[in-house]
């Protein structure tokens, strides 16, 4: 049966008037995003109790009062700060196999789903407001660096644990006694934790690292990776393990690369979680990279770009046929640009179709395949396939080969714009490329229509940012003569609690946008060399990476050890 709305169930339990119930439903017509009871609560017409006693009814919950409440410390180890913080949610009972943890939002019925997964628990709600539970969090919980310290000094501490690991370790190979291991709640609490942890600081990957002596964890976020608490050697193989469990891995298999994929529900939204198992000489390594699609605003404005690059790009953008090239390392954003690229030119006289390795986020009105090897869907067969499709733009993820070169080439000759990406260190080496590749030069110069490169660099936290006098020998490196030097001022981010004392705060791109003419394709004809390629697309305005990034560090928006760690000398 359906439950009643919730503004019928605040006139029933006379909380307001037929004629408020009319007014409030007005209102959020006009605020469609808002929850309607959020709504009645911040126009005043009700409390955050008589909301609770309604979501309560509404959802055939129990309602509970935290106030005072005094909750044990042992009830509240039960669940991490993290997870309370980003499920809104504390745990008031349990009884041995069920958790009873209260919520203010009981309409996400995911939050008891995603509970149940990551605790491993049978899990009960109940109603409270929201004001009493963010009270309890801040009353319950110290900080979460010290939920890490805990949980690694338990598993330090626990001689069960100890002993249970030290059965499996070299060759023997009991399967029922990993498992087990790698079920156990202590391993769980952790990456549990770990998880959460990396995706509430939007990191973009989680390294396992066993070593001889040590078992480190490091998250990689804005580009850096940071090295966790690192937990007890003995039991990186029970943390390995249980993330093989969670991709469907063979756990038996140690001697071979394995891949895989965890799909999790965080807060409601959807993160997946890409799996690369490695075998080492002192165990397996394991890296994570995170794709919370929640976290990417796919708008070509969001990017970064400057406004003449922008204009340029669009230009290029709106051609009816050739390729567009983005280029740049793993994680330098080139995903990010090409989806935004889409989303403006998905309209709907236009089909599009991508075919990528993987899947990254999902867009409403494009047509998307998924890349597996295993059954040989590659970007070469899905490339052919996709032209009986009849599609006016195409993205192909990756030009990994020749063959899926050769059928970009073919799709942009007979009428398609085709977008792509491949891994070089700046646009016009990427010329270069495509010939190592072995596609001729005669259909380089006819199927290329621009090539855009890419960088992401930290941004100075502006919280603690504070002038600062850089060496000269790196500013010289940057270009900038000691005149200029002397009468700019430079920045860095001293370190604080904003950007965990690293000095800074967020990403910004840098971008080297090569749009083709005759001359350019002339002098590809006549194979000059990639600095003379460069130096004649300065001479048509190209701007280089240096110098996009050189810009950004005379406006105090990142620092010049930062563009010269991230590009390449333009000579």
């Amino acid at each position: 049966m359906a439950a009643r709305k919730i503004g019928q169930i605040f006139v029933d339990m006379g909380f307001i008037t037929d004629d408020q119930l009319q007014l409030l439903i007005e209102e959020q017509q006009q605020q469609p995003g808002i929850l309607f009871g959020k709504l009645a609560e911040d126009m005043a017409l009700i409390t955050d109790e008589q909301l609770a006693q309604a979501l309560g009814e509404q959802m055939n919950m129990k309602v509970v009062s935290l106030g005072d409440t005094s909750i044990p410390k042992e009830l509240i180890e039960r669940l991490t700060e993290t997870m309370a913080q980003l499920y809104r949610v504390i745990p008031v009972r349990f009884d041995g196999h069920k958790l009873t943890v209260a919520t203010c939002d009981p309409q996400n019925l995911t939050i008891q789903d995603e509970l149940r997964t990551f605790l491993g628990l049978d899990i009960e709600m109940v109603v409270a407001t929201e004001r009493e539970i963010k009270a309890a969090i801040d009353r319950f919980y110290s900080s979460e660096s010290l939920s890490v310290e805990k949980i690694v000094a338990e598993l330090a501490a626990d001689e069960e644990l100890f002993a249970a690991a030290s059965k499996l370790e070299g060759d023997k190979f009991d399967l029922d006694g990993a498992e087990a291991l790698a079920d156990s709640a202590p391993v769980r609490k952790l990456l549990n934790l770990v998880l959460l942890l990396a995706i509430k600081d939007h990191a973009s990957d989680i390294h396992f690292e066993p070593f001889e002596d040590e078992f480190r964890i490091r998250i990689k976020a804005e580009g850096v990776l940071y090295e966790m608490v690192p937990p007890p050697r003995h039991l990186a193989f029970a943390i390995t393990t249980r993330i093989k469990v969670m991709a469907n891995l063979d756990i038996a298999e140690r001697r071979l690369p394995q891949d895989g994929r965890i799909e999790l529900m965080v807060g409601g939204h959807p993160v997946d979680l890409r799996v690369s198992v490695l075998p080492t000489m002192f165990g397996e390594s394991v890296v994570m990279r995170i794709l919370d699609r929640t976290v990417v605003n796919l708008s070509l404005t969001k990017v970064g770009m400057d406004d003449k690059t922008m204009n340029d790009f669009r230009t290029i953008m709106k051609r009816p046929n050739g390729i567009v090239l983005v280029t740049g390392p793993t994680g330098s954003g080139k995903t990010t640009t090409l989806y935004s690229a889409l989303s403006e030119l998905n309209e709907i006289h236009d089909k599009l179709i991508t075919t990528e390795d993987p899947v990254e986020y999902d867009i409403d009105g494009i047509v998307q395949i998924q890349i597996d090897h295993d059954i040989g869907v590659t970007f070469a067969s899905c490339l052919r396939a996709i032209l009986r499709q009849d599609p006016d733009v195409i993205l192909v993820g990756e030009i990994r080969d020749l063959e899926t070169a050769e059928i970009a080439v073919q799709a942009s000759l007979t009428g398609h714009l085709v977008f792509s990406t491949l891994h070089t260190n700046d646009a016009p080496s990427t010329i270069t490329r495509m010939k190592d590749m072995g596609i001729p030069t005669f259909l380089i110069t006819a199927t290329v229509e621009a090539i855009l490169a890419q960088r992401l660099v930290r941004r100075i936290c502006s919280k603690c940012r504070e002038e600062v006098e850089p060496p000269l020998e790196l500013l010289q490196e940057l270009g900038v003569d000691e005149e200029k030097s002397k009468t700019s001022k430079f920045y860095r981010g001293k370190g604080c609690d904003n950007c965990n004392n690293t000095g800074y705060k967020g990403r910004i791109g840098l971008f080297e946008l090569m749009v083709m003419n005759d001359d350019l394709r002339d002098m590809i004809i006549r194979n000059v060399t990639t600095d003379e390629l460069r130096d004649k697309a300065v001479h048509y305005g190209m701007i280089t990476l240096r110098e996009y990034g050189t810009q950004f560090v005379f406006q105090g928006l990142t620092t010049a050890e930062e563009v010269v760690r991230e590009t390449v000398h333009d000579g």
